[in-house]
């Protein structure tokens, strides 16, 4: 078997509302689907952020290594991609995952069996805030937002703070406590809003709510996440964070350096899936736990539901903590709408899909509907 094309697809989708974290507004969402085709008629279909530059690496230089070559040699192809661009990991992400899904359809076996099998078949989900919607108090927004995580029955939520003054935010946090009561886990992202002062004095306030983690409170500053080692001293909230890097060396630097209690690599910003199960490894001589990020479409989600299955609990005990996947739960119709089946969610969790590859297929039709032009 040959790969005999790669294309890309920049799915763009503009929003009904603005909404977003404490930055910005997003008032367009996009994202960039990736398909191997092969002479044997196989497919595997991966996905990235369509950053500057992502897209033109992906042509020039991974498909003319690509083309002509047998998708089975994933050491092989995996190591050359690596070599012509400089650490660039969303690149290699969306293209390794497609290369996973790929792989596991030509072997008839799925991407979990691809890395040695899955550990749990169902994944705890975590509900992904949308943030603050414009024009819209976030004391209203944030209470209905919980509402609607307690009417689909998952276990926990993360809302995206640090847009307004701290008092304002710790008045709305409570507001969604009242909605989701004490036993919802509760986590908070600041989207690198706070300056270190001001990341401080909110994780205290997050400590004495019972939040379950802090995210990413101050700017990312890639590749070092400067100062957030001062934070895991300084806060009994356990810190997450580094979901912004995109090389196993810059995550080896950051883990030294203790910049986080909860690593999150992204499976379509860190290399794939391979590399993320590397990072999560690393982190864990550290003591480190790994919960991954997702900010992305179906395609991310499923592979990082992939990811999680595959990693283990935090520690042996029977009431250990089980790495939950994150879900947007914003307009997005890249995450659930393009596939001809749509994902399984049961019991608070995503049934992680058993079928060769990433257990999916990309609805192609409605995909191209969405294509920029």
């Amino acid at each position: 078997m040959k790969i005999t094309g790669v294309e890309t697809f920049l799915l763009s989708h503009r929003l009904e509302r603005p909404a977003g974290p404490s930055t910005y507004y997003y008032r367009t969402r996009q994202t960039l689907f990736i398909k191997l085709s092969t002479d044997a008629g196989v497919s595997g279909w991966g996905e990235t952020a369509p950053f500057t530059g992502v897209r033109s690496l992906i042509h020039e230089q991974f498909a003319p290594l690509l083309i002509g070559r047998d998708p089975l040699e994933h050491r092989k192809l995996w190591r050359e991609l690596w070599g012509p661009n400089f650490g660039n990991g969303l690149a290699v992400g969306g293209v390794d995952i497609a290369l996973d899904d790929l792989r596991g359809k030509a072997l008839g076996v799925s991407v979990g069996a691809l890395h040695g099998g899955p550990l749990r078949a169902r994944v705890p989900v975590y509900v992904s805030s949308v943030g603050y919607v414009e024009g819209v108090d976030a004391a209203e927004s944030f209470p209905r937002e919980a509402a609607e995580v307690e009417a689909r029955g998952f276990g926990a939520m993360k809302l995206r703070i640090g847009g307004q003054s701290i008092a304002r935010d710790v008045a709305a946090i409570e507001k969604v406590r009242d909605v989701l009561g004490p036993d919802r886990k509760l986590m908070a992202d600041g989207n690198g809003s706070y300056t270190l002062g001001a990341a401080i004095r909110m994780g205290r306030e997050l400590e004495g709510m019972g939040l379950a983690w802090f995210e990413e409170p101050l700017p990312q500053s890639v590749p070092d996440y400067t100062a957030y080692e001062v934070l895991t001293d300084k806060l009994d909230i356990p810190i997450a964070a580094c979901e912004g890097l995109t090389a196993r060396g810059m995550f080896k630097e950051a883990i030294t350096r203790r910049a986080m209690d909860i690593v999150q690599p992204d499976v379509s910003l860190a290399g794939g899936i391979g590399e993320c199960l590397f990072v999560a490894e690393l982190a864990r001589l550290w003591g480190i736990q790994c919960v991954p990020h997702v900010w992305a479409g179906g395609l991310v989600t499923v592979a990082t539901a992939h990811l999680i299955s595959l990693l283990p609990d935090a520690s042996w005990s029977r009431a250990a903590e089980t790495p939950m996947l994150e879900l947007g739960i914003g307009e997005n119709p890249f995450l659930e709408t393009l596939f001809t089946r749509p994902l399984e969610f049961a019991g608070g969790c995503i049934v992680v899909p058993t079928g060769p590859g990433l257990g999916v297929e990309v609805d192609e039709d409605r995909m191209r509907s969405y294509v920029e032009p």
